[in-house]
């Protein structure tokens, strides 16, 4: 599976200097996202996206996994948090929950996230998850804590 090459320049975590897109592309996902062949396609203020395949991320009986849903809504909604807690400061997930209302066999799924709400303290975001013809296949809601990174 290939997977999006670090942008250049690299962007700290700090960094909001760069577009937000270079940002999250240099941030990375952690190895489970990598793995299940994640790529960014949008990264904005206001909405970010992504898709993954549905190959290599099945159940036994084809259909794409419950769990990759979530994997996808989760790296989403915490990148988007992440991104407008900004400098010094770091959001970590606390509640996640996802209605699946239909199955895909192929392609892609990809995931609209959008901030429901951005307050200082506590963020929750919508992700749609839609198969290649636009239909939703899947709703998730996670909501963020954030706080204050520790001081070096």
């Amino acid at each position: 599976m290939s997977v999006d090459p670090p942008a250049v320049p690299a962007a700290t975590w700090d960094d909001r200097s760069v577009d937000p897109l270079v940002w999250a592309k240099s941030r990375g996902l952690g190895a489970l996202a990598e793995k299940m062949g994640f790529q960014w396609r949008e990264f904005t203020a206001e909405k970010c996206v992504a898709t993954m395949p549905v190959e290599g991320n099945t159940q036994p009986v084809g259909l794409f996994h419950g769990g990759a849903y979530v994997v996808l809504g989760e790296s989403l909604g915490s990148m988007h948090a992440n991104w407008h807690a900004g400098p010094g400061r770091l959001a970590v997930g606390v509640d996640i929950n996802a209605t699946h209302t239909r199955s895909a066999t192929s392609g892609l799924i990809t995931g609209v996230c959008t901030p429901i709400h951005l307050g200082r303290t506590v963020m929750v975001h919508e992700i749609v998850l839609s198969d290649d013809q636009g239909r939703r296949c899947s709703t998730v809601r996670i909501t963020n804590m954030v706080k204050d990174l520790p001081r070096r």
